[in-house]
């Protein structure tokens, strides 16, 4: 219960630093705390109406009970204050359609269509500022084809009365908003009264003193004739003007009701409303109330913008709808209703998904059945909450407090649990370890066996091991062999880290996940970052040995068949033998000691005789350096194309046809291998050059300059990649690339990072237009496949451009790696 026993800040203070903590039903009304460090007191039932804890230290502090808010007298004269917001807005909007109506007409039916337009466009600014909604601008429409209406703004009198009316309309939409924020549905009832009287009273004290204005100003003789036609005007429009005043304060005193009932349509209102209305209220403002226990407060009219509300407990909080929140979770109404009430009700309000709710206190909330999934419930308390076939799949849970929560059917996929969760005591029988499909309704149940459970304290032992281990996610053409040798060198160069291998999982089609135990001191992300490293690299050279060996295994065949078609027609083959300086005998005998080359491979000590047989060795060194060459012979080039969404649609395609059809009329044609990659992540980069081993590069897209080159993300939207990351990637590949082409607009400063390490690379000085750069890709692949070199090769891009009458030749730059080692 409140009390009148007044103490002021100063008193508070002093009391708190002789080590009181007990304020309990005290009169702070007004008080100043800003700043200040109140850490564990207590003000229960106190009443903090006005009080400012600005920036103050309130952590484990109690205001359970306590009345926030307004003080009487500023309640008062923000009120008043709006009301007067009101009149000033009718006196601005009235002064304009006065200008209206005292167009001179030069006819009747020119002043009407003056008249009605300008009136019209009036109308349609205040209707708009109250609301946006279609049902609004409809009404509006019906109302506006009255042919009385349309009369009376010809005539000039009436004019003057729907703008005054319309006029107070805003004003007192807001009025009836702040009123209700204040005090509630009776005293916004009563502000709507109340405007429903001023509108109609200062449309006419307004239409009267204008009359009498006009009548003083004009020449006595002609005074009283304007006197008498303005006084008609004013009876006539006296009626009306209170009329149509009552009925658009109600329906402005509907808006503000609207709004603070959350309505979306009205939100801004409602955020003006409830800002205007918390100014002298009570202030948390940045204020930190870290574990502060507000239960059953009432905080209407309170600022909490930029506080720090880490495990607040707001339980049976009164008038939560009415504060304000800035960015913190508050701003949901579904939140607010679950911190309020501790439980989730039926339909909408079960979705919390992807919201941010670091912090929230949950404690013995029910929460069965709710969606949380990507949520970020960091450092929440959801001590004894009750989390039963709640979806918590990619759920951000570091160091939450999970202590007696209940967790039996939680679907747990890929939640983001830490060293720092806790999860002591945690009830659950079982859990699911993916989302139900129709086909899977109970998806890696774990315990796997449906008929066990988890005992009591089991869970926790059983998910320990999950938040200790190191997890190695692999994907894209899996390889076992480097998964084996990488974890090898990865346990030898860190014995401190104490590797073991607890798990190998398979993941989708061709997908693992190795998962290793590692030491409490040992850093994952260093550890995973040097593991993926080793693992890459001897994926490569194992993919190039598969190459070989695959190469080497068709070279044997091909040998063997050329030498069972030997058996069939000796002839032939002992005449190539001859002319290759080897010796055949014509006997069809026996052969003996005999060897040659055969042009594939080292064939010695062989004996063919008549049965057929063959005996003898193949070199498979001389076959391998010859696969080896052959494959060297071939320069392979590699297209990397992204045209993300939301860019200038690039004619990507048409630019990969020309070089493909260009390279496929070339003289030398079998000598280049055209591989294409298209919409390039940044991390498909890597793996392309990887997989395909180019010599030369082409990127076809879009660049910006300084900022880098523009490749997509997962959804298809731009992703930058800066010079020097790309630099370093082709670092990787200084003695494989030889030249890199970027065909995209202000792509020199990559070129020349880039050119620190390969020998030729080609950029562009600002931005090319898509026909250049096609004509250019044309011009330098038609020279590569003619024999050219690069610098030929880029020499002749440059003329196609000139040659297709685009004055784009200066734009391609060749940068050379000599070039930069010679500055």
């Amino acid at each position: 219960m409140l009390t009148n026993n007044r103490m002021t800040a100063k008193k508070v203070l002093e009391r708190y630093a002789a080590g009181e903590r007990d304020f309990r039903r005290l009169n702070l009304r007004g008080q100043s705390f800003k700043e200040k460090n109140l850490s564990g007191a207590d003000f229960s039932e106190a009443d903090i109406r006005g009080t400012d804890f600005t920036k103050a230290i309130l952590k484990d502090s109690k205001f359970k009970g306590a009345k926030a808010g307004l003080q009487r007298r500023w309640a008062v004269g923000l009120l008043i204050g709006t009301w007067l917001l009101a009149a000033v807005s009718g006196v601005f909007l009235a002064f304009l359609s006065c200008l209206v109506a005292s167009i001179p007409p030069k006819n009747d039916s020119q002043n009407l269509v003056t008249g009605v337009v300008s009136l019209i466009t009036l109308l349609l600014l205040i209707f708009l500022i109250i609301s946006i909604r279609n049902e609004i601008l409809a009404g509006f429409g019906a109302f506006a084809k009255d042919g009385d209406g349309a009369g009376a703004v010809a005539k000039g009198d009436k004019a003057f009365t729907f703008a005054l009316a319309g006029a107070v309309t805003f004003a007192f939409a807001l009025v009836g908003a702040v009123a209700r924020a204040f005090a509630g549905t009776e005293v916004g009832a009563l502000a709507g009264a109340l405007a429903g009287a001023f509108a109609g009273v200062f449309a006419f004290v307004f239409a009267v003193a204008f009359a009498f204005a006009v009548a003083f100003a004009v020449a006595e003789g002609r005074a009283r004739a304007v006197a008498l036609a303005l006084a008609g005007a004013v009876a006539r429009a006296f009626t009306f003007a209170v009329v149509l005043a009552v009925v658009l304060t109600i329906f402005s005193a509907y808006i503000g009701w609207r709004a603070l009932t959350g309505d979306k349509r009205d939100a801004w209102i409602r955020t003006a409303a409830i800002a205007f209305a918390a100014t002298g209220g009570t202030s948390f403002r940045s204020a930190d109330l870290t574990d502060a226990d507000l239960t059953a407060a009432t905080l209407k009219n309170t600022d909490f913008r930029k506080a720090i509300l880490f495990r607040t407990r707001w339980r049976e909080t009164k008038k939560l709808d009415l504060v304000l929140p800035g960015t913190s979770y508050l701003e949901k109404a579904e939140v607010r209703q679950l911190l309020i009430t501790g439980q989730v009700i039926t339909g909408q309000e079960k979705n919390f998904d992807r919201l941010d709710l670091r912090g929230v206190n949950l404690q013995a909330a029910n929460l069965a059945d709710a969606s949380f999934q990507g949520a970020d419930l960091s450092q929440a308390n959801l001590q004894d909450a009750d989390l039963s076939r709640a979806k918590l799949v990619q759920t951000q849970l570091d160091k939450t407090d999970l202590t007696g929560a209940t967790l039996t059917g939680a679907y747990i996929e890929d939640w983001g649990i830490t060293r720092g969760t806790k999860f002591d005591g945690v009830r659950c029988k079982y859990v699911y370890m993916r989302l139900p499909t129709t086909h899977n309704p109970d998806p890696f149940r774990k315990p796997d066996n449906h008929k066990e459970i988890f005992a009591d304290g089991e869970f926790g032992n059983f998910i320990k091991p999950i938040v200790d281990t190191l997890d190695l996610y692999h994907n894209q053409n899996v390889d076992p062999r480097a998964i084996a040798i990488a974890f090898k060198q990865l346990a030898e160069n860190h014995p401190d880290a104490e590797l073991e291998i607890v798990a190998i999982e398979k993941r989708g089609a061709g997908n693992v996940l190795l998962r290793l135990a590692t030491s409490p001191t040992a850093n994952r992300s260093e550890l995973s970052s040097e593991y993926f490293d080793k693992y890459n690299e001897i994926r490569a050279l194992n993919q190039e040995l598969k190459a070989r060996l695959a190469e080497k295994d068709n070279r044997i065949i091909s040998l063997e068949n050329m030498l069972k078609t030997a058996l069939q027609k000796p002839s032939f083959y002992a005449e190539n033998y001859h002319n290759q300086g080897g010796t055949m005998s014509d006997n069809r005998g026996d052969i003996y000691n005999q060897s040659g080359n055969f042009g594939i491979g080292q064939m010695s000590g062989g004996i063919i005789g008549g049965n057929a047989k063959i005996a003898g060795a193949i070199n498979e060194g001389a076959v391998n350096e010859d696969v080896v060459h052959k494959d060297e012979s071939k320069r392979k080039i590699l297209i990397l194309a992204a045209n993300p969404k939301g860019m200038a649609q690039l004619r990507l395609n048409e630019e990969v046809r020309e070089i493909d059809e260009g390279l496929k009329r070339a003289n030398n044609r079998d000598q280049f291998v055209l591989e294409q990659s298209w919409a390039v992540r940044p991390g498909d980069i890597q793996r392309a050059m990887l997989d395909h081993n180019p010599q030369i590069v082409h990127f076809c897209g879009h660049g910006t300059g300084d900022d880098g080159l523009i490749f997509e993300d997962e959804t298809g939207q731009a992703k930058l990649v800066d010079g020097q990351a790309l630099s370093r990637l082709f670092k990787l590949f200084t003695d494989q690339v030889e030249c890199i082409v970027l065909n995209g607009c202000y792509t020199e400063v990559q070129a020349k990072e880039i050119a620190k390490h390969i020998s030729y690379v080609v950029g562009m000085n600002r931005a090319i237009d898509d026909k250049a750069a096609i004509k250019f890709a044309v011009g330098f692949y038609d020279a590569l496949g003619a024999g050219r070199s690069f610098e030929d090769a880029y020499q002749s891009g440059c003329v196609a451009i000139g040659l297709a009458g685009i004055s784009e030749e200066l734009t391609p730059v060749l940068v050379k790696k000599s070039d930069l080692e010679a500055i």
